[in-house]
């Protein structure tokens, strides 16, 4: 009995991981998942667990977003979840690091997985950086400062399209600069705002409902 427990646990965890991914279509599918399932347990540094990558992999897809933001890389879990989904829509996403070492581990990530075409992986700070953007984008996905999370917003919030979502990560937690932002997004009359139902860390999800007032 004990013999037939513990096969039934492996078949079940195996089953509950499989469900965490999409299904497979393609030679970069097969590739992405690969790596994903290899290094499930080494992400370190900040990433997002693989349930959150598959909620933005979700959003994009569901969307078909194609201009994609990631402020706050860290070694590029979540990345390459965006980057996957973005190979779906014929998308790009540009993603912004301020740590040397982190961003250099993220950059040999994405080639590993084999998304690096999908990505524009930009060393930097978030601060100057993401103000300074051109162009217009339909998702966003905030993983950086969380004190700096309204100002990224607001820096964002011209440049996003009207039904584009600005995504922000761990905003379960209280402090930090977190209601803050809460607060403020849930004030603005041209957006929508909900909680992503299944992310123990808390991901809110705020779709741009009509154009950003004075613009």
């Amino acid at each position: 009995m004990k013999l037939a427990a513990i096969i039934f646990f492996l078949i079940l965890r195996s089953c509950n991981a499989n469900a965490q991914f999409p299904e497979v279509q393609n030679n970069l599918d097969r590739r992405i998942k690969a790596f994903l399932e290899d290094n499930a347990n080494n992400w370190r540094d900040m990433n997002v667990p693989l349930s959150d990558g598959r909620i933005l992999y979700d959003l994009i897809i569901e969307n078909n977003y194609t201009k994609a933001v990631e402020i706050g890389t860290s070694t590029g879990h979540s990345a390459i979840w965006i980057a996957w989904a973005l190979s779906k829509t014929g998308g790009k996403l540009i993603t912004v690091e301020i740590d040397k070492n982190r961003w250099l581990q993220a950059k040999a990530n994405f080639k590993k997985a084999g998304v690096e075409k999908f990505i524009d992986a930009r060393l930097g700070d978030a601060h100057e950086l993401v103000p300074d953007l051109q162009g217009k984008y339909d998702f966003v996905f905030s993983d950086a400062d969380k004190y700096w999370y309204k100002n990224y917003f607001i820096a964002m919030d011209p440049k996003l399209e009207i039904g584009g979502c600005f995504t922000a990560h761990n905003t379960a937690m209280r402090g930090s600069g977190i209601n803050e932002f809460i607060e403020y997004i849930e004030s603005l009359s041209h957006f929508k705002t909900s909680y992503a139902p299944n992310s123990r860390s808390g991901i809110s999800i705020s779709y741009k409902t009509a154009p950003t007032p004075g613009t």
